[in-house]
């Protein structure tokens, strides 16, 4: 790629993402504080359709690492609409092929020797065409074959000039990042800039393949003893940092329902036992694959039951982008599923805190009080139902969930970007297959497994709990005491924060009304005295900006709070 066509990408990312973060902007704060709210959500479900689209065929055309960020949110079926995600679906497979000739010169080169001496065959039709690479099906020679012990294999080939591309997106995505950064509402929770350096180090992993192929048998080994799972084999002679020749598991894609229901598979539990592995991964091995999208996973028939009972195989390609997890936050991770699976709001706060994503000082009460509300209202509920909840109630779990969440000291933590991908791939994946799909039944049995795992921390953690106790039993007596000498002094308070956020809620409300009819009484005032009082009536008009600007963000700064 020329510095010219690289200039260009990178101006063309940039006008992308300013000129939709703009449009947010105005539709999402703007015109909201303007009392015209009802624009916004009318138009809301139109204008994101437009987005999606946008954005593929920005991907499709310019590739890179933006088809990684296409197929995250094209999985996201638990979360996003899917008139969103049908739009972004092609970027699973769609990716434009490069031509063969072009692939041929890069394998050949990488290699040494002409395709020919290693393979007896090569499709020159690409298998799957990826935003990094591009897969061919091929045979190897019968030389090649015995010293590899494969015959039908896969050759994977980064497209000719990637390493340019990946440089050039990574610059771009940084720049977005660092525009975020100075949003409040996200610099207060997450470090973006820190948080796209992890990115760009995944990356530049992911274009390595020899980290690939190691990645592979690593993940090979941790399912050694796992039947239900299949791993390709690779041949280390003919592969290098551009080329991977790996053995052919092409099958049922994970998501295609019709094949897996004519192969007498049951999608449901293809659903649960895809998560079951990919629990395992991230909790039990802490080594896991951070990109299972559905043209990752396949799903192998076998023509009879093995020694095990088993009919079909779960099948992994595509190791570039894998994710481990430390064992601070492994521990972390187990606490807060153990949490989720017995419905307990205060253990999750205490998991939270443990992964980092809240920090010590953070007042959690009110969090743990709206975390029990959920799992009493939508815990053991399915996707599918949850479509059939009334959206005022949605909204009303959502609007005092934002309340309680700006108020926390909450932030992102480092090494957490690919355990939330992988997590939220994998949602979006089991309701994809099976929409009846409960992830709350695939929490459940996995928790006991967890705690079974943990073994002598869960009686570490008992007896901890029990000293803790023990240390607030001695300290009660003199709390009461303390407590009964306050209210006899008459000065002990009682705090409603639900009364108290919706009171200062209205306070801040009325200003801002006062604030908008002294803006109009001005502005309107101004338009009819300019006239005859130039003078006077051009002040009027500057002055009635001070009121309108407090209409419009005595909000925002409310939220921010006073300045230190």
């Amino acid at each position: 790629m020329s510095a010219r066509a690289s200039r260009a990408r990178y101006r063309r990312i940039l006008r992308f993402a300013s000129r939709h973060l703009a449009s947010l902007w105005w539709y999402e704060l703007v015109l909201p504080r303007l009392g015209l709210r009802v624009i916004a959500n009318k138009t809301r479900q139109r204008r994101l359709k437009i987005i999606a689209r946008s954005f593929q065929r920005l991907a499709l055309d310019l590739s890179g690492l933006l088809i990684k960020l296409g197929q995250f949110m094209s999985t996201r079926l638990d979360v996003l609409p899917p008139e969103i995600t049908r739009e972004l679906e092609g970027l699973q497979d769609e990716v434009p092929a490069v031509p063969f000739a072009a692939i041929r010169a890069l394998a050949e080169r990488e290699l040494g020797v002409p395709l020919e001496s290693i393979f007896s065959f090569v499709d020159p039709e690409p298998l799957a065409a990826a935003s990094l690479g591009q897969v061919h099906r091929a045979v190897l020679s019968p030389a090649e074959a015995d010293a590899a012990g494969l015959t039908d294999v896969v050759i994977k080939i980064q497209r000719p000039g990637i390493d340019t591309i990946v440089d050039v997106d990574l610059r771009a995505l940084g720049k977005i990042a660092g525009w975020l950064s100075r949003i409040s509402l996200v610099n207060r929770r997450a470090d973006a800039p820190a948080l796209m350096a992890e990115f760009a180090a995944t990356c530049l992993e992911e274009i390595d393949y020899l980290n690939e192929a190691a990645n592979a048998e690593r993940f090979a080994a941790n399912f050694a003893d796992n039947p239900r799972v299949r791993v390709p084999a690779v041949a280390w002679e003919r592969t290098t940092r551009r080329v991977l020749t790996q053995e052919d598991v092409t099958d049922i894609k994970i998501t295609d329902l019709p094949a897996l229901r004519a192969a007498g598979i049951d999608p449901a539990d293809v659903a649960n036992e895809f998560a079951a592995i990919m629990f395992d991964q991230v909790f039990i091995h802490n080594f896991f694959h951070a990109d299972p999208h559905p043209g990752n996973v396949f799903i192998q028939p076998l023509p009879e039951p093995d020694a095990n009972g088993l009919t079909w195989r779960m099948t992994f390609i595509d190791f570039g982008m894998m994710g481990e997890v430390p064992s601070s936050l492994g521990r972390a991770l187990r606490t807060t599923v153990i949490a989720a699976a017995s419905r307990d709001g205060a253990g999750m706060v205490d998991g939270m805190r443990e992964i980092g994503v809240l920090m010590p000082s953070a007042d959690t009460v009110e969090l743990e009080r709206a975390l029990t509300k959920v799992f009493d209202r939508f815990g053991g509920v399915s996707f599918v139902e949850l479509q059939k909840v009334d959206p005022r109630e949605f909204r009303a779990f959502a609007s005092e969930f934002t309340d309680i969440i700006r108020a926390l000291p909450f932030q992102f933590p480092e090494n957490f970007l690919l355990v939330v991908r992988a997590i939220s791939l994998t949602s979006g994946v089991c309701s994809s297959v099976n929409p009846q799909f409960n992830i709350w039944n695939a929490i459940e049995p996995y928790s006991a497994k967890l705690i079974r795992a943990e073994g002598g921390n869960v009686i570490q953690a008992f007896l901890k709990d029990g000293l803790s106790n023990f240390a607030l039993l001695t300290r009660l007596p003199k709390r009461v005491d303390s407590l009964i000498s306050r209210a006899e002094a008459g000065q002990l308070t009682l705090r409603n924060p639900e009364l108290e956020r919706r009171t200062s809620t209205l306070n801040r409300s009325v200003r801002r009304v006062i604030s908008a009819v002294l803006f109009g009484v001005l502005f309107i005032g101004g338009l009819i005295v300019i006239d005859r009082h130039s003078v006077l009536g051009t002040w009027m008009l500057i002055v009635s900006a001070v009121p309108l600007v407090h209409a419009l963000f005595a909000e925002v700064v409310a939220r921010k709070g006073p300045l230190p």
